[in-house]
């Protein structure tokens, strides 16, 4: 294969990767009661937390208005709850109840996550770090034009 055709492979599985990632994480989301973008947004609060409405708002570019119906949404299945900012008496506080939330997904990435490093023992230690640091470089890209084009 030339190098183009190389590149041009890896771009096609890369739409391919994006697209079954986004189908498993509707799955998962399903069988938690939610939507892929409320199990999307319950992932970024949990890596953020304690994190405001707006801040989550930022983050994933979705509206105020948008992270309101999520947040009402996650809190009324018991995923998130919301306390008043210690600091500033205006501002609301949302955090994940981590209990539930192990309870309920990790045993679903478990089967998954077990292939995974199974797969990925089968690179040495170099091949790893390359595809490490194309990960990386990947969601970057990622990040700078979702930036732009939700400004």
């Amino acid at each position: 294969m030339s190098r183009n055709q190389i590149i041009d492979t890896l771009a096609e599985e890369l739409r391919n990767n994006s697209t079954v990632t986004i189908m498993f994480h509707q799955a998962i989301g399903t069988k938690l009661g939610l939507n892929a973008t409320d199990h999307k947004c319950l992932d970024v609060i949990l890596n953020n937390q304690p994190i405001t409405a707006g801040r989550l708002s930022n983050l994933t570019g979705l509206t105020t208005g948008a992270i309101t119906g999520v947040l009402d949404r996650l809190e009324k299945v018991g995923y998130v709850f919301r306390v008043k900012d210690p600091t500033d008496k205006r501002s609301v506080l949302i955090s994940v109840d981590r209990e539930k939330a192990e309870k309920d997904i990790l045993p679903l990435f478990h089967s998954f996550g077990q292939q995974l490093n199974q797969m990925l023992s089968s690179y040495n230690d170099k091949e790893l770090q390359k595809v490490l640091d194309f990960i990386r470089q990947c969601n970057c890209l990622l990040k700078d034009f979702t930036e732009k084009m939700i400004k």
